[in-house]
């Protein structure tokens, strides 16, 4: 759980620094037309401010690009806070300038620890309400015509709208990709990256309804790797763990379009295949055995690992629960292993209960 917060949290601030610097393009941008504003309403003071404020939103991209994130996020709030008090100042509170303060509040938040963004917040609310005070009681310094002064508070009304909605949009789909990397995780072997045991169960549940509703057929194939112990004794755990990352790749190749695959648990694996009959699940196998056994694991130039599959299949049926057709492969298997290995078995007699604890034993 540890592991998955952290993950969450790195996420979560690559995702601010990433946003962070889609944000310095667009407010360059906003400058370069207060630039040309303030050279066609005056006072021309103010569109060279912003000639500084184009160069420092740049050199704060640069910084941002080669991982200066908190110098870079020094000068965006040097420039937005210089900004807003600097535009209303000059031409008042009616220009619309103290909006670009309210920005900094989402930044704050997804920043840092809660405990960490109480002290900015205070500066922030502190230096917001002290401009209100100051520019509604001082008047403006450098006053515009009231046409230009109700286009600059437009334009900065549609910039804040657009800031806020680019960043709310933005954060809102990190939460959905990294809800979406967590469904992931949860329902994957973290070794092979085949689905686990809980996913495929509840997999096998919406198939199996499916299957009843639509009348259709539907097989499971279990597959044990043969030797999986000797291949552990004499090349080592970390040979082992190749191995089934090496296997696990040949059966997610394997499967068709509709099919299902998971790391059952060891060196277990188990398909499902919707709409298909138990012949020709048992085709499915045998392609599936061979493929395995003609593609030995590669570990150096002249070091190679023989792997070999035991398979049972068995069908799901009207009558059958996906439990029933498992236990029934199951048996399958262990005849499989029964008779050499390195073959398929279909479904067939009920061989004695114990074969339970005979087919667990080191293969």
């Amino acid at each position: 759980m540890d592991l998955v917060m952290d993950a969450r949290r790195t996420s979560a601030h690559a995702a601010f620094w990433l946003m962070t610097r889609r944000v310095t393009v667009l407010a360059a941008c906003v400058d370069v037309v207060f630039f040309l504003f303030f050279l066609w309403s005056g006072p021309v003071y103010l569109a060279w401010i912003n000639v500084l404020s184009v160069s420092l939103y740049v050199l704060a991209n640069l910084l941002l690009r080669y991982r200066y994130n908190y110098l870079a996020l020094l000068l965006i709030w040097i420039e937005v806070m210089g900004h807003a008090v600097i535009g209303t100042l000059a031409v008042g509170w009616g220009a619309g300038f103290h909006y670009y303060l309210l920005m900094f509040i989402p930044a704050i938040m997804v920043s840092g620890y809660l405990a960490l963004t109480l002290l900015p917040l205070c500066v922030l609310f502190t230096l917001y309400v002290g401009l209100y005070l100051v520019a509604t009681r001082a008047g403006p310094l450098s006053p515009i015509a009231d046409h230009a002064l109700v286009a600059l508070n437009l334009f900065n009304v549609l910039v804040f709208f657009m800031m806020a909605s680019y960043t709310a949009r933005f954060f809102y789909q990190r939460v959905r990709q990294s809800e979406q990397r967590l469904r992931e995780y949860a329902a994957r072997d973290t070794l092979t990256g085949l689905y686990n045991r809980r996913y495929f169960l509840e997999l096998a549940g919406k198939e199996q309804s499916r299957a009843e509703r639509e009348s259709s057929p539907l097989a499971v194939v279990i597959a044990d790797i043969d030797y999986f112990k000797n291949i552990n004794d004499t090349f080592g755990h970390e040979a082992g763990d190749q191995v089934l990352v090496h296997i696990g790749a040949i059966l997610d190749r394997c499967c068709r379009a509709g099919d299902a695959v998971a790391r059952w648990g060891g060196e277990e694996f188990l398909f499902l295949l919707p709409n298909t009959e138990a012949s020709e699940a048992e085709q499915f196998a045998e392609r599936v055995c061979r493929t395995v056994a003609q593609q030995p694991l590669r570990r150096a130039a002249q070091d190679s690992v023989l792997c070999t599959l035991s398979l049972g299949v068995a069908a799901v049926g009207m009558d059958k629960t996906f439990a029933d057709a498992l236990a029934e492969a199951d048996r399958a298997l262990y005849e499989s292993k029964m008779a050499g290995r390195n073959r398929v078995t279909t479904t067939g007699p009920v061989v004695a209960d114990s074969y339970l604890a005979e087919r667990r034993s080191p293969a």
